[in-house]
């Protein structure tokens, strides 16, 4: 089984050039309404569908709301990634830290407000 998850958006272009631009995602597919993006190492998809599209059934009309999702994206190097999308002007959202389960991450936001971690685990620390 595969998965890719998808997000309805009026914004199609933006939130392609953004996974593009500033995640080096790939296109899979595109067309007039709908965009598959593919991670670097093309291990997973994510795809974008705008909204009310007359092809599709009423169930993938509404748009997202901008609250409520987040992606996580497991990075060999962190700290590398935080100095590129910094050196990019993207705005940090959650600065880059170390949490005492493991994770040292930091978070930005795609076009559309999902909130994006972008993360290298660890060893959980001693207490």
């Amino acid at each position: 089984m595969k998965l890719n998850a998808g997000i309805i958006t009026d914004k199609l272009l933006e939130t392609k050039q953004f996974y593009r631009d500033i995640l080096n995602f790939g296109t899979t597919f595109e067309n007039e309404f709908y965009v598959l993006l593919h991670t670097p190492n093309r291990q997973t998809e994510l795809s974008f569908l705008l909204p009310n599209h007359p092809t599709q059934h009423s169930l993938f009309h509404p748009a997202f709301d901008g609250k409520g999702v987040f992606l996580t994206i497991e990075t060999e190097n962190v700290d590398e990634e935080y100095a590129r999308i910094s050196a990019l002007g993207i705005p940090i959202v959650v600065d880059l830290r170390d949490e005492s389960w493991g994770d040292r991450h930091f978070a930005i936001v795609d076009p559309n407000g999902i909130g994006i971690d972008l993360v290298t685990y660890a060893p959980p620390t001693e207490a």
